[in-house]
C-alpha cells in the first residue's frame, strides 16, 4: 500500500467509527507518527522500519506482525496483542505496553528503556540482549522468557513471574524484585548488585557466579538454590530461608 492509501484507509475507518483493517498489509517504512490506530487490525502486517512514534495503538491487534527495527517510541500499546510478533531491534523507549500480550514475541536487541510493561504477558518471549533500563515490569508474566544478556538496571520487577526464566549474565543492578517469583530461574553470572529481593522466591534458582553484593534478600526463599561462587558481601539475609545445593 502507498502512504496515501494507508492514510485514506485510516481516515475512512475513523469516519465510519470502526477500527481500520490492515491485516497482512505491506507497510514497511510507512510513517504513522502519532497516528490514531486504536483497535486497528495489523495482524501479520509488514511494518519493518515503520515510524510509529507516539502512535495510539490501544487494543490494536499486531499478532504475528513484522516490526523489525520499527520506531514505536512513546507509543501507546495498552492491551495490544503482539503475540508472536517480531520486534527485533525495535525502538520502544517510553512506550506503554501495560496489559499487552507479548507471548512468544521476539524482542531481541529491542530498546525498552523506560517502557511501561505493567502486567504485560511476556511468557516465552525472546528478550536476549534487550535494553530494559528503568522499565516498569510490575506484575509482568515472564515465565520461560529468555533474557540472556539483557540490561534490567533499575528496572521494576515487583511481583513479576520469572519462573524458569533465563537470566544468564543479565544486569539487574539496583533492580526491584520485591516478591518476584524466580523459581527454577537461571541466574548464572547475573549482576544483582544492590537489587531488592525482599520476599522474593528463588526456590531451585541457579545463582552460580552471581553478584549479590549489597543486595536486599530480607525474607527471600532460597530453598534448594544453587549459590556456587556467589558474591554475598554486604547482602542482607535477614529472615532469608533455604537449603543450598552448592556453595563455594
Amino acid at each position: 500500500m502507498t502512504i496515501a492509501e494507508v492514510h485514506a484507509a485510516i481516515q475512512a475507518a475513523a469516519n465510519a467509527s470502526r477500527p481500520v483493517d490492515l491485516r497482512g498489509a505491506d507497510l514497511h517504512g510507512v510513517d504513522l507518527t502519532r497516528a490514531d490506530l486504536t483497535r486497528a487490525d495489523l495482524s501479520d502486517a509488514d511494518l519493518t522500519g515503520a515510524k510509529l512514534r507516539g502512535a495510539n495503538l490501544t487494543d490494536a491487534n499486531l499478532a504475528g506482525a513484522n516490526l523489525v527495527r520499527a520506531d514505536l517510541s512513546d507509543a501507546d500499546l495498552t492491551r495490544a496483542s503482539l503475540r508472536d510478533a517480531n520486534l527485533t531491534g525495535t525502538k520502544l523507549h517510553g512506550a506503554d505496553l501495560s496489559d499487552a500480550d507479548l507471548t512468544g514475541a521476539k524482542l531481541r536487541d529491542a530498546d525498552l528503556t523506560r517502557a511501561k510493561l505493567v502486567s504485560a504477558d511476556l511468557a516465552c518471549a525472546d528478550l536476549i540482549s534487550a535494553d530494559l533500563t528503568h522499565a516498569n515490569l510490575t506484575g509482568a508474566n515472564l515465565i520461560r522468557a529468555d533474557l540472556t544478556g539483557a540490561n534490567l538496571r533499575s528496572a521494576d520487577l515487583a511481583r513479576a513471574n520469572l519462573i524458569r526464566a533465563d537470566l544468564n549474565d543479565v544486569n539487574l543492578t539496583d533492580a526491584n524484585l520485591t516478591r518476584a517469583n524466580l523459581t527454577d530461574a537461571n541466574l548464572i553470572g547475573a549482576n544483582l548488585t544492590r537489587a531488592n529481593l525482599t520476599d522474593a522466591k528463588l526456590t531451585d534458582a541457579n545463582l552460580t557466579d552471581a553478584n549479590l553484593t549489597d543486595a536486599n534478600l530480607i525474607g527471600a526463599n532460597l530453598i534448594l538454590a544453587t549459590l556456587t561462587n556467589v558474591k554475598l558481601s554486604g547482602a542482607d539475609l535477614t529472615r532469608a530461608v533455604g537449603v543450598v545445593k552448592k556453595q563455594a
